[in-house]
């Protein structure tokens, strides 16, 4: 969701579990899930950065270039066979849910990645946020009043 494709997301995860063997391999297993996530978000955060540049220079030399061919595997059939209504509802959902977590402030998107999405609690979000659990309390709260608010009229 961060990224907005998946083959960016899968490469900045690769990156993040790389940068976690190499540098922390001996902590204790329980730091390792914090760890990740702080390495994680600054791969997100980077990743934001280095795409800002980009976008300035694809601007200049003419747009960002063709579109992806077609996945076969995505033009498979649902093996849950779901109807076409209810997976384009569901689709639909999601890119509202996605939109609306672009659009949040930085912070409160960690806060809900980390808490909604990967389940973490209050401590560990706070240590991979690097902040205050009051801070990521707070965040986590905004975030998801904004977002009700703006998937109010979405009624699944």
């Amino acid at each position: 969701m961060a990224t907005g494709n998946t083959d960016d997301a899968l490469d900045i995860l690769q990156d993040a579990m790389m940068k976690l063997v190499q540098k922390y391999a001996k902590r204790t297993p329980e730091e390792w899930g914090p760890l990740f996530h702080t390495i994680l978000q600054s791969r997100i955060r980077d990743y934001y950065r280095k795409n800002r540049v980009r976008n300035r220079f694809r601007f200049w030399f003419g747009g960002g270039g063709e579109e992806d061919p077609v996945d076969p595997i995505q033009s498979l059939p649902d093996p849950f066979d779901r109807g076409p209504d209810r997976e384009l509802d569901s689709m639909r959902g999601m890119d509202r849910l996605a939109e609306a977590v672009r659009e949040l402030p930085l912070r409160q998107q960690q806060a809900f990645m980390l808490r909604a999405l990967e389940g973490l609690d209050v401590a560990d979000t706070a240590r991979t946020m690097r902040c205050s659990e009051g801070s990521v309390k707070t965040h986590y709260s905004r975030a998801i009043h904004v977002l009700r608010e703006k998937l109010s009229d979405y009624n699944e």
